[in-house]
Protein backbone atom coordinates (compact mmCIF):
# COMPACT_ATOMS: atom_id res chain seq x y z
CA UNK A 1 0.00 0.00 0.00
CA UNK A 2 1.68 3.68 -1.09
CA UNK A 3 1.03 6.71 -3.38
CA UNK A 4 3.67 9.13 -4.62
CA UNK A 5 3.08 12.91 -5.19
CA UNK A 6 5.65 14.76 -7.68
CA UNK A 7 9.21 14.09 -6.38
CA UNK A 8 11.18 17.34 -4.80
CA UNK A 9 13.95 18.71 -6.05
CA UNK A 10 15.62 21.47 -4.06
CA UNK A 11 16.86 25.01 -6.13
CA UNK A 12 20.31 23.02 -6.24
CA UNK A 13 19.27 20.57 -8.25
CA UNK A 14 19.52 17.81 -5.16
CA UNK A 15 16.35 15.94 -4.86
CA UNK A 16 15.99 15.03 -1.30
CA UNK A 17 13.95 12.27 0.68
CA UNK A 18 13.35 11.83 4.19
CA UNK A 19 12.25 7.88 5.36
CA UNK A 20 10.47 7.78 8.75
CA UNK A 21 10.58 4.19 10.10
CA UNK A 22 8.50 2.83 12.49
CA UNK A 23 7.42 4.62 14.82
CA UNK A 24 9.73 7.10 16.32
CA UNK A 25 10.88 7.90 12.57
CA UNK A 26 7.26 8.22 11.56
CA UNK A 27 6.98 10.87 14.91
CA UNK A 28 10.34 12.79 13.43
CA UNK A 29 8.74 12.75 9.93
CA UNK A 30 5.68 14.68 11.29
CA UNK A 31 8.09 17.43 13.10
CA UNK A 32 9.40 17.94 9.94
CA UNK A 33 6.38 18.17 8.49
CA UNK A 34 5.47 21.21 10.93
CA UNK A 35 8.55 22.76 11.09
CA UNK A 36 7.33 23.68 7.47
CA UNK A 37 10.42 22.86 5.44
CA UNK A 38 10.19 22.87 1.21
CA UNK A 39 11.75 21.00 -1.21
CA UNK A 40 12.12 17.64 0.88
CA UNK A 41 9.40 14.67 0.29
CA UNK A 42 8.45 12.60 3.32
CA UNK A 43 8.29 9.52 3.12
CA UNK A 44 7.28 6.76 6.03
CA UNK A 45 7.41 2.91 5.99
CA UNK A 46 5.77 1.48 8.85
CA UNK A 47 4.41 -2.05 9.62
CA UNK A 48 1.53 -0.54 11.82
CA UNK A 49 -1.56 0.38 9.48
CA UNK A 50 -2.98 2.45 12.60
CA UNK A 51 0.08 4.92 12.76
CA UNK A 52 0.55 5.07 8.92
CA UNK A 53 -2.93 6.60 8.23
CA UNK A 54 -2.55 9.05 11.01
CA UNK A 55 0.49 10.65 9.98
CA UNK A 56 1.30 13.69 7.87
CA UNK A 57 4.09 12.10 5.11
CA UNK A 58 2.80 12.59 1.35
CA UNK A 59 4.08 8.88 1.01
CA UNK A 60 3.32 6.36 3.04
CA UNK A 61 4.58 2.62 2.66
CA UNK A 62 2.79 -0.55 4.44
CA UNK A 63 6.00 -2.74 5.08
CA UNK A 64 5.16 -6.78 5.65
CA UNK A 65 1.64 -6.87 4.88
CA UNK A 66 1.85 -10.42 4.46
CA UNK A 67 4.06 -10.86 7.11
CA UNK A 68 2.39 -8.82 9.53
CA UNK A 69 -1.26 -7.81 8.83
CA UNK A 70 -0.52 -4.29 9.08
CA UNK A 71 -0.54 -5.01 13.22
CA UNK A 72 3.16 -3.85 13.70
CA UNK A 73 6.19 -6.11 14.45
CA UNK A 74 6.00 -6.64 18.43
CA UNK A 75 9.72 -5.51 19.20
CA UNK A 76 10.91 -8.35 17.16
CA UNK A 77 13.25 -7.31 14.88
CA UNK A 78 13.50 -9.82 12.34
CA UNK A 79 9.94 -9.34 11.66
CA UNK A 80 11.13 -5.89 10.79
CA UNK A 81 13.59 -6.44 9.17
CA UNK A 82 11.25 -9.64 7.20
CA UNK A 83 8.66 -7.36 6.55
CA UNK A 84 11.12 -4.44 4.59
CA UNK A 85 12.45 -7.38 2.71
CA UNK A 86 8.62 -8.20 1.63
CA UNK A 87 8.32 -4.65 0.59
CA UNK A 88 11.80 -4.17 -0.51
CA UNK A 89 10.68 -3.15 -4.21
CA UNK A 90 7.91 -0.44 -3.40
CA UNK A 91 10.49 0.64 -0.75
CA UNK A 92 13.60 1.03 -3.56
CA UNK A 93 10.83 2.40 -6.29
CA UNK A 94 9.82 5.43 -3.90
CA UNK A 95 13.13 6.43 -3.45
CA UNK A 96 14.05 6.44 -6.94
CA UNK A 97 16.43 9.29 -8.40
CA UNK A 98 16.68 10.47 -5.07
CA UNK A 99 20.73 12.61 -4.21
CA UNK A 100 20.09 12.57 -0.86
CA UNK A 101 17.80 9.92 1.82
CA UNK A 102 17.86 10.68 5.05
CA UNK A 103 16.69 7.37 6.95
CA UNK A 104 14.86 8.47 10.57
CA UNK A 105 14.65 5.67 12.89
CA UNK A 106 14.47 4.68 16.70
CA UNK A 107 16.55 1.36 17.65
CA UNK A 108 15.72 -1.08 20.09
CA UNK A 109 12.10 -2.06 19.13
CA UNK A 110 10.66 -3.92 16.15
CA UNK A 111 10.00 -1.81 13.12
CA UNK A 112 12.79 0.88 13.12
CA UNK A 113 15.64 -1.58 14.26
CA UNK A 114 14.73 -4.49 11.55
CA UNK A 115 13.66 -2.46 8.64
CA UNK A 116 15.70 0.59 8.55
CA UNK A 117 19.00 -1.40 7.26
CA UNK A 118 16.75 -2.74 4.63
CA UNK A 119 15.77 0.33 3.57
CA UNK A 120 19.40 1.91 3.59
CA UNK A 121 20.23 -0.96 1.27
CA UNK A 122 17.42 0.01 -0.73
CA UNK A 123 18.92 4.01 -0.69
CA UNK A 124 22.17 2.67 -1.66
CA UNK A 125 20.66 0.82 -4.41
CA UNK A 126 19.59 3.66 -5.97
CA UNK A 127 22.72 5.99 -5.78
CA UNK A 128 21.76 8.02 -3.32
CA UNK A 129 23.98 9.42 -0.35
CA UNK A 130 22.43 7.45 2.74
CA UNK A 131 22.28 9.01 6.14
CA UNK A 132 21.02 7.19 9.13
CA UNK A 133 19.71 9.44 12.25
CA UNK A 134 18.62 7.51 14.75
CA UNK A 135 18.22 7.55 18.43
CA UNK A 136 19.55 4.53 21.07
CA UNK A 137 16.85 4.00 24.19
CA UNK A 138 16.31 5.83 27.21
CA UNK A 139 18.16 3.00 30.08
CA UNK A 140 14.73 3.13 32.06
CA UNK A 141 13.64 1.24 28.85
CA UNK A 142 15.65 -2.21 29.93
CA UNK A 143 18.56 -3.76 28.41
CA UNK A 144 17.21 -6.00 25.87
CA UNK A 145 15.89 -2.78 24.46
CA UNK A 146 19.48 -1.40 24.56
CA UNK A 147 20.94 -5.06 23.27
CA UNK A 148 18.59 -5.10 20.56
CA UNK A 149 19.63 -1.35 19.66
CA UNK A 150 23.57 -2.31 19.50
CA UNK A 151 22.00 -5.03 17.12
CA UNK A 152 20.86 -2.96 14.92
CA UNK A 153 22.97 -0.33 15.00
CA UNK A 154 25.61 -2.56 13.26
CA UNK A 155 23.68 -3.58 10.80
CA UNK A 156 22.59 0.00 9.68
CA UNK A 157 26.29 0.57 9.77
CA UNK A 158 26.91 -2.11 6.64
CA UNK A 159 23.99 -0.13 4.14
CA UNK A 160 24.73 3.60 5.63
CA UNK A 161 27.41 6.27 4.02
CA UNK A 162 27.06 8.37 7.61
CA UNK A 163 24.97 7.40 11.03
CA UNK A 164 24.05 10.17 13.20
CA UNK A 165 23.26 8.88 16.62
CA UNK A 166 21.48 10.33 19.22
CA UNK A 167 21.78 8.96 22.91
CA UNK A 168 18.17 9.60 24.45
CA UNK A 169 19.79 8.87 27.99
CA UNK A 170 21.98 12.14 27.13
CA UNK A 171 19.10 14.34 26.95
CA UNK A 172 18.20 13.89 30.31
CA UNK A 173 21.59 15.93 31.37
CA UNK A 174 19.62 19.05 29.15
CA UNK A 175 16.15 18.97 30.28
CA UNK A 176 14.13 20.12 33.59
CA UNK A 177 14.64 17.08 35.71
CA UNK A 178 10.86 17.02 36.25
CA UNK A 179 10.27 16.21 32.47
CA UNK A 180 7.56 14.06 32.08
CA UNK A 181 7.45 10.34 29.92
CA UNK A 182 5.35 12.02 27.29
CA UNK A 183 7.53 15.24 26.91
CA UNK A 184 10.88 12.98 27.35
CA UNK A 185 9.50 11.51 23.87
CA UNK A 186 8.62 14.54 22.15
CA UNK A 187 11.96 16.21 22.96
CA UNK A 188 13.68 13.38 21.73
CA UNK A 189 11.29 13.22 18.37
CA UNK A 190 12.36 16.89 18.14
CA UNK A 191 15.91 16.59 18.38
CA UNK A 192 16.19 13.82 15.34
CA UNK A 193 13.65 16.92 13.89
CA UNK A 194 16.21 19.09 14.07
CA UNK A 195 19.56 17.01 13.17
CA UNK A 196 17.48 15.94 9.51
CA UNK A 197 16.27 19.91 9.19
CA UNK A 198 19.56 21.68 9.61
CA UNK A 199 20.85 19.30 7.10
CA UNK A 200 18.25 19.66 4.48
CA UNK A 201 18.22 23.32 5.25
CA UNK A 202 22.14 23.85 4.45
CA UNK A 203 21.45 22.16 1.08
CA UNK A 204 18.48 24.01 0.37
CA UNK A 205 19.13 27.27 -1.23
CA UNK A 206 17.61 29.92 0.63
CA UNK A 207 15.96 33.46 0.51
CA UNK A 208 18.63 36.40 0.05
CA UNK A 209 19.85 37.05 3.48
CA UNK A 210 20.59 32.86 3.91
CA UNK A 211 24.01 30.96 2.67
CA UNK A 212 23.50 27.58 1.18
CA UNK A 213 26.52 25.46 0.44
CA UNK A 214 26.38 23.09 -2.52
CA UNK A 215 25.26 19.55 -2.53
CA UNK A 216 28.86 18.12 -3.17
CA UNK A 217 30.49 19.80 0.00
CA UNK A 218 27.38 18.12 1.90
CA UNK A 219 28.54 14.72 0.40
CA UNK A 220 32.17 15.30 0.93
CA UNK A 221 31.28 15.77 5.02
CA UNK A 222 28.75 12.98 5.36
CA UNK A 223 30.15 10.43 3.23
CA UNK A 224 33.03 9.44 6.09
CA UNK A 225 32.17 6.32 6.71
CA UNK A 226 31.37 5.30 10.12
CA UNK A 227 29.31 7.22 12.95
CA UNK A 228 28.55 10.81 13.48
CA UNK A 229 27.75 12.60 16.12
CA UNK A 230 24.94 15.75 16.61
CA UNK A 231 25.49 19.29 19.00
CA UNK A 232 22.55 21.57 19.40
CA UNK A 233 23.21 25.14 20.89
CA UNK A 234 21.43 28.52 21.18
CA UNK A 235 21.75 32.21 23.10
CA UNK A 236 20.56 35.20 22.84
CA UNK A 237 22.15 38.65 23.44
CA UNK A 238 25.90 39.53 23.14
CA UNK A 239 27.76 37.18 21.21
CA UNK A 240 24.91 34.66 20.62
CA UNK A 241 26.19 33.16 17.35
CA UNK A 242 29.49 32.38 19.37
CA UNK A 243 27.61 30.90 22.80
CA UNK A 244 25.73 29.27 20.87
CA UNK A 245 27.99 27.33 18.63
CA UNK A 246 30.10 26.86 22.23
CA UNK A 247 27.41 24.88 23.72
CA UNK A 248 26.67 23.22 20.59
CA UNK A 249 30.06 21.84 20.30
CA UNK A 250 29.83 20.89 24.28
CA UNK A 251 26.87 19.64 23.82
CA UNK A 252 26.42 15.97 25.98
CA UNK A 253 24.49 14.93 22.61
CA UNK A 254 28.32 14.86 21.34
CA UNK A 255 28.80 12.35 24.04
CA UNK A 256 31.92 14.33 25.63
CA UNK A 257 33.92 13.85 21.81
CA UNK A 258 35.84 16.93 20.87
CA UNK A 259 34.86 17.80 17.12
CA UNK A 260 38.69 17.78 17.13
CA UNK A 261 38.48 13.43 15.91
CA UNK A 262 35.97 14.71 13.47
CA UNK A 263 36.50 14.38 9.59
CA UNK A 264 33.86 16.58 8.34
CA UNK A 265 31.61 19.30 10.34
CA UNK A 266 28.51 20.39 9.41
CA UNK A 267 26.82 24.09 11.01
CA UNK A 268 23.66 25.08 10.42
CA UNK A 269 22.80 28.98 12.48
CA UNK A 270 19.45 30.01 12.54
CA UNK A 271 19.31 33.54 12.69
CA UNK A 272 16.95 36.63 12.61
CA UNK A 273 17.79 38.37 8.53
CA UNK A 274 18.77 41.41 10.77
CA UNK A 275 21.50 39.59 12.28
CA UNK A 276 25.55 40.79 12.15
CA UNK A 277 27.46 38.53 9.52
CA UNK A 278 30.54 39.18 11.35
CA UNK A 279 29.08 37.45 14.25
CA UNK A 280 28.58 34.37 12.39
CA UNK A 281 32.23 34.37 10.93
CA UNK A 282 34.19 34.92 14.53
CA UNK A 283 31.55 31.97 15.61
CA UNK A 284 32.76 29.53 12.63
CA UNK A 285 36.25 30.83 13.49
CA UNK A 286 35.67 29.52 17.15
CA UNK A 287 34.76 26.39 15.56
CA UNK A 288 37.18 25.62 12.48
CA UNK A 289 40.13 26.20 15.69
CA UNK A 290 38.40 23.60 17.54
CA UNK A 291 38.01 20.98 14.14
CA UNK A 292 40.72 19.29 13.03
CA UNK A 293 43.10 20.78 10.56
CA UNK A 294 42.30 18.85 8.20
CA UNK A 295 38.76 18.35 8.57
CA UNK A 296 36.14 19.55 5.97
CA UNK A 297 33.98 21.90 7.52
CA UNK A 298 31.10 23.93 6.11
CA UNK A 299 28.42 26.46 7.05
CA UNK A 300 25.32 27.34 6.20
CA UNK A 301 22.11 29.68 7.62
CA UNK A 302 18.78 30.20 7.42
CA UNK A 303 16.87 33.43 8.45
CA UNK A 304 13.73 33.69 10.61
CA UNK A 305 11.77 36.87 10.70
CA UNK A 306 9.72 34.54 13.41
CA UNK A 307 13.01 35.07 15.24
CA UNK A 308 14.25 37.43 18.08
CA UNK A 309 17.04 39.44 16.29
CA UNK A 310 19.18 38.74 18.82
CA UNK A 311 18.74 34.58 19.48
CA UNK A 312 21.26 31.95 17.59
CA UNK A 313 20.13 28.60 17.02
CA UNK A 314 22.78 26.44 15.78
CA UNK A 315 23.35 22.64 14.82
CA UNK A 316 26.48 20.85 14.67
CA UNK A 317 26.84 17.60 12.57
CA UNK A 318 30.61 15.99 13.34
CA UNK A 319 31.23 13.14 11.50
CA UNK A 320 33.83 10.33 11.03
CA UNK A 321 34.36 9.44 14.41
CA UNK A 322 34.75 5.93 14.09
CA UNK A 323 37.48 5.13 16.06
CA UNK A 324 36.73 6.91 19.10
CA UNK A 325 33.28 5.68 18.99
CA UNK A 326 34.05 2.22 17.87
CA UNK A 327 35.65 1.76 21.50
CA UNK A 328 32.87 3.72 22.91
CA UNK A 329 30.46 1.33 21.24
CA UNK A 330 32.01 -1.67 22.66
CA UNK A 331 32.32 0.06 25.85
CA UNK A 332 28.90 0.39 26.24
CA UNK A 333 28.00 -3.02 24.53
CA UNK A 334 29.90 -4.80 27.09
CA UNK A 335 27.37 -3.18 29.98
CA UNK A 336 24.26 -4.59 27.86
CA UNK A 337 22.83 -7.91 28.95
CA UNK A 338 23.53 -10.54 26.52
CA UNK A 339 20.46 -12.20 25.37
CA UNK A 340 20.70 -15.48 23.89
Amino acid sequence: MGFKIQEAMTPTGAKIKVVGVGGAGGNMVNHMINFGINGVEMVVANTDTKALHSNQATTKIQIGEKTTRGLGAGMVPDVGKQSAVESFDELKSSLMDSDIVFIAAGLGGGTGTGAAPIVAQAAKEVGALTVSVVTKPFKFEGKKRAYLADIGLEELKKESDSIIVIYNEKLLSIVEKNLGLKDSFRLVDDILARAVAGMCTVILQGGNNDISVDFADVRTVMSHRGLALMGVGESSGNNAAYEASKSAIESPLLDNLSINGALGVLVHFQIHPSYPLHEISEAMSMIEESADPNANVIFGTTTDENLDEHKVKVTIVATGFEKELSKKEHEISSSNLKLV
